[in-house]
């Protein structure tokens, strides 16, 4: 047998050449020299104890067809769903893991893990029961095969754990999934919740953890009682010093050896042994994230005792939700410390600005450290990476105090494979939720999905996502939400032609998450990013949702002075089936592209080379975007004319062929120390402040006239608001490269506030004005707020 191999290895480094003497020269085990494509085995029944041969054949089809530069294996022991003794990091090339080309057949490689699997990994008395196999490019961008492949592996010296005889015992009263903490009796019961679609459940289910020696056991200690009714597993542990944390995980399994560690869905906070260790200790103590010594993957927390937090701030509402200008913030972006410690002392800057509320980019648990958040796989936990619980807490606190609203934005279209209930229902073959999973879909019905996408005909997932919307409500006193892509919240099949199409389920759903929020705080908002059609965004708005409204193309479109596509017009509800107030307008947002990078690389004459000419025109897309009703949003440091690409790297650099649209990016506050910025900032500031100082005027009702398209390009831009107590405000803006004339601007001749010379108002004896080129006017006939 020893020779056998010897030849096979042989044969497929291309030290010898086979023979033809027959139709194919089949080696032991039904493998030729005229392999298959993917992955070979050698045995192909895998021994812990015996060297193995892993041979990879790209298809025309792999990223690896044709690649002339280094593979290595990407591998590890799967042990309770878990990959361990991993060698490498993904993108670490180590001598170890080096695939060995071919030099007789073409996309060929081979590797061998000797004198053996179990030596190869130094995974000591670990049972070797399954390996999960990735073969890579060197800088990590290319697999040979897109899903994770795994293979069986038979362990005669070390074995798991035997799981008893299931005991059947019906869910204590009062308690729900999760975490039921009981400080009164010092005690902790374990919910799990576990069954398919199908009826089918897991064959046994244990806790391991700081209450047990983290040891598995066929007994009250360990052992979980099964609740067919309720679909559920639990467990009463007893004896818990209220005053300690103690961490956890379940260990659940089926009698043919799917086996695996998961975390609570509904932990508040969570151990990652892998992203853990690299958050700041400034961001988050040490002491407070010890991870376990016999955890594998991520693992739960709990304390019985709860931290109280003493909150400032116990009765901020928002007030006009209609007139809500917010700031979208990536914490991780805004300060160099990229955490709420950074952020906190930045809100006496968002004060002067004048915005009256906080976006957050997802803060909720997401895979990694660096993110910008929409990849989520706890959403009771938020993110170490920013903070604790209590800097959380602080930062909404003050906030509150500035008058500023905080709101979440959320991500429940999706969430990663470290999810849960995501893991507890997985289909290793497809890497993908299995056809049973009772909260996801095995594939999304729509064209935008990313991850694994939430069945929210479920109502299980339901139940879920309504818990923790009144959970963050009530544990952080947020004021709202904005809920990423809800046009995927359906189980209709569609493509991106007809996604937005109407969808009566849809409407539906985010009905009954609107109202369970409205539940817990009336004042409380949800904003969609929907994007859908006018009919459905129309029924959302009328019960008093808000949406986004993308108006990314328009203003980058004027800021580099080109006409065509350059209408203001869809920015407002104004002639439209929405209610007032239902669009969230935004020149700008993590999604798109900065009005004043695309200055730079495609303005018109001055507007790509003259950062003055470039701050001016800027200035007049702001007048022309907060003098119009209903609420707005702008991405941080669009008040400073940030101009550094969406796609760049952390350097500010845009390389062609690489994507860093997520990846960190310069953390310029030097800008506000630059005169034309700084000046572009303040206009932000005052028109803010006019907004704040006279809300009536920006009602639906004021507007009289808004001649803002296309065609009102070279004559000169126009808004007139005039309210019902006689207040006017007029606007005009030239966005071209030369002075206009334009006729009929005042509608009474008289005394008029001029925006751009604080002070005494001017007479005005003609109705007609000169604009000069790149500029805006703003004149009313009550006073302007001095800033």
């Amino acid at each position: 047998m020893k020779n056998y191999i010897l030849t096979y290895i042989l044969l497929a480094l291309g030290f010898i050449t086979s023979c033809s003497d027959t139709d194919s020269n089949t080696l032991p085990g039904g493998v030729t020299d005229n392999l298959k494509e993917g992955f070979t085995y050698l045995p192909e029944t895998p021994d812990a104890d015996q060297p193995l041969t892993i041979t990879f054949k790209a298809s025309p089809t792999s990223a690896l067809y044709g690649y002339a530069g280094d593979v290595y294996l990407h591998t590890g022991i799967v042990s309770e769903g878990v990959w361990l003794y991993v060698p490498a990091d993904w993108n670490e090339n180590i001598e170890k893991c080096k695939f060995t080309k071919s030099q007789t057949e073409a996309n060929v490689w081979t590797i061998t893990l000797s004198p053996s699997i179990r030596e190869w990994f130094t995974s000591g008395t670990t049972p070797v029961e399954q390996l999960g196999i990735i073969i890579r490019s060197a800088d990590g961008s290319k697999k040979g095969i897109d899903k994770d492949q795994f293979v069986n592996v038979t362990d005669m010296k070390y074995h798991g754990f035997v799981p008893g005889k299931v005991q059947e015992k019906s869910l204590p009263s009062g308690v729900q999934e999760g975490i039921n903490l009981d400080i009164d009796n010092c005690t902790v019961t374990l919910v799990l919740y576990d069954k398919a679609t199908d009826g089918s459940h897991k064959d046994y289910a244990y806790v391991v953890g700081d209450f047990n020696e983290w040891t598995l056991a066929n007994d009250e200690t360990s052992q979980m009682y099964r609740d067919e009714a309720t679909g559920c597993w639990w467990i009463t542990i007893s004896d818990l010093d209220p005053a300690k944390e103690y961490r956890f995980q379940y260990y659940v399994g089926t009698l043919t050896g799917d086996v695996m560690r998961l975390a609570d869905p509904y932990s508040e906070k969570i151990l990652d042994p892998d992203n853990d260790k690299y958050i700041a200790a400034s961001t988050y103590p040490v002491t407070e994230r010890q991870y376990p010594d016999k955890g594998i993957g991520i693992v739960s927390v709990f304390k019985l005792q709860r931290e109280e937090y003493s909150w400032i701030n116990t009765d901020f509402k928002i007030k006009d939700a209609d007139n809500l200008m917010i700031y979208e913030m990536l914490l991780r972006d805004f300060t160099e410390s990229g955490d709420l410690n950074g952020a906190i002392q930045k809100l006496d800057y968002l004060q002067a600005l004048g915005i009256n509320a906080v976006e957050l980019m997802p803060v909720q648990e997401f895979d990694g450290n660096n993110s910008w958040g929409y990849n989520p796989c706890f959403f009771f936990a938020l993110d170490k990476a920013y903070g604790t619980k209590e800097m959380y807490k602080r930062f909404i606190d003050e906030c509150h105090s500035r008058e500023i609203a905080v709101l979440f934005d959320v991500v429940y279209n999706h969430a990663t494979g470290n999810m849960p209930y995501a893991r507890l229902y997985w289909n290793n073959s497809k890497g993908c939720p299995a056809a049973n999973n009772p909260w996801f879909n095995e594939a999304a019905p729509h064209p935008f999905s990313v991850f694994n996408d939430f069945n929210h005909e479920s109502e299980l997932t339901r139940r879920f996502v309504k818990r923790n919307l009144k959970f963050l409500l009530d544990e952080y006193k947020i004021d709202g939400f904005r809920f990423d892509l809800t046009k995927g919240f359906t189980n209709k099949t569609s493509n991106e032609g007809t996604s937005g199409n109407y969808d009566a389920s849809r409407v539906a759903i985010l009905k009954d998450y609107y109202l369970a929020i409205k539940e817990v705080n009336p004042d409380a908002i949800m904003i969609c990013e929907h994007l859908a059609g006018i009919e459905e965004e129309s029924e959302l708005s009328q019960i008093g949702m808000k949406l986004w409204r993308n108006m990314n193309n328009a203003y980058c479109q004027s800021a580099m002075g080109w006409s065509e596509g350059s209408g203001f017009t869809g920015l407002t509800t104004f002639n439209t089936t929405m209610k007032e107030g239902g669009w969230v307008g935004y020149m700008e947002s993590h999604d798109e592209e900065r009005c004043a990078y695309k200055q730079t690389q495609w303005g018109n004459g001055l507007l790509q080379t003259d950062l003055s000419v470039q701050m001016q025109q800027l200035e007049a897309n702001a007048a022309f975007f907060f003098m119009v009703s209903g609420p707005k949003m702008i991405w941080q440091f669009g008040e400073l004319g940030y101009d550094i690409s969406r796609d760049a790297n952390q350097q500010g650099e845009v390389i062609s062929g690489e994507d860093h649209k997520t990846n960190p990016k310069p953390v310029l506050w030097s800008y506000k120390d630059i005169p034309e910025r700084n000046e572009l900032y303040t206009t932000y500031s005052r028109l803010l402040a006019l907004r704040k100082a006279y809300p009536d005027v920006f009602g639906q009702n004021a507007f009289k006239e808004w001649r803002v398209s296309d065609n009102d390009w070279n004559d000169g831009r126009y808004i007139r608001l005039e309210t019902v107590d006689g207040k006017q405000l007029v606007v005009v803006g030239n966005f071209t490269d030369r002075p206009v004339d334009m006729q009929y601007v005042f509608p009474v001749t008289g005394e008029w506030y001029n925006f751009c010379k604080e002070g005494m108002p001017e007479i005005i004896t003609a109705t007609h004005l000169e604009v000069p080129a790149h500029s805006f006017g703003l004149y009313t006939n009550f006073s302007i707020p001095v800033k």
